[in-house]
């Protein structure tokens, strides 16, 4: 064999090896189960809890509401729930004073990404609660996911409704590729990730409901609830669209977690989130 054959060998050789290598890698990333990630994507500190409940139990009280990201990977893709405040925030160490307090962002969700060996090319669907600014903060960076949006809550936010929603932070729906529902959603096709329908915060506030191969059923709030006093008194913010709907889409989720024995996730409760595996770590 000549020298030339020789080294045509040896490349398509090193070439199959380098082919074999990546291709076992990306099947050893696959994961087999359904897991739940808690993503840290800032925090709000809050002046005067009052505007969280109606009934006047939070007036003159100071506070902090997480403001977590999740990351649902299943076997046969990923969903990013919810998407935090936004990473430029983290470009002003130490966050940015508002009217009713202060917002603060330490670690991007980006970085927290590939934390566990991902970039926003991974992301199969993105989904959110509703559209109020801090669950909408890094939507844009998902252009290649399927948005998987409320027709309700899109309708609505696209009506300019106030200083709570900030479109352009989620503008990319308008290019994107987009599944549009107006009830319940199951996104992967086999139950174990399921979005709620749960208006009344907004018109088309959506809950997310997953079963866990270990953990069981966990629901992840959105804005049904603020804090956990808020689902144990039934206490509804003075600025939520609908007050009536609010405590059917409570009583509805209610009723779920005691049929399936499950655990609700307050996402804005700083000790609900604490609560939960500390990321990098997973519940499944």
């Amino acid at each position: 064999m000549s020298r030339s054959s020789l080294l045509r060998c040896a490349s398509g050789s090193l070439l199959l090896a380098a082919s074999s290598f990546f291709a076992s890698t990306h099947a050893a990333d696959a994961v087999q189960e359904v897991r739940l990630y808690a993503l840290d994507c800032g925090r709000i500190q809050v002046k005067d809890m009052g505007m969280f409940s109606d009934t006047g139990e939070y007036n003159g009280k100071s506070g902090v509401l997480s403001d977590p990201c999740f990351v649902i990977r299943h076997p046969k893709g990923v969903l990013v729930w919810d998407t935090g405040l936004g990473d430029k925030l983290a470009e002003t160490k130490g966050g940015i004073d508002i009217p009713v307090g202060h917002m603060q962002v330490d670690v991007t969700l980006l970085d927290q990404l590939k934390a566990i060996g991902l970039t926003p090319a991974d992301v199969s669907y993105l989904s959110f609660s509703h559209t109020h600014f801090d669950h909408t903060g890094n939507a844009n960076e998902f252009p290649g996911a399927t948005w998987i949006l409320s027709k309700a809550e899109i309708a609505w936010a696209e009506s300019k409704p106030g200083a709570f929603v900030n479109i352009d932070t989620f503008g990319d729906y308008k290019t994107a590729k987009t599944q549009m529902i107006d009830g319940d959603y199951d996104v992967f096709g086999d139950g174990s990730v399921m979005i709620l329908k749960t208006p009344g915060h907004t018109p088309g506030h959506q809950s997310l409901e997953l079963k866990l191969k270990k953990s069981g059923v966990v629901i992840l709030s959105g804005d049904l609830f603020h804090q956990r006093d808020n689902y144990r008194f039934r206490r509804v913010p003075p600025f939520n669209v609908e007050r009536a709907d609010t405590l059917a889409s409570i009583d509805r989720v209610n009723t779920i977690l005691k049929n399936t024995k499950g655990r609700l996730v307050v996402q804005h409760d700083a000790n609900d989130f604490k609560s939960l595996p500390k990321f990098p770590k997973y519940l499944d």
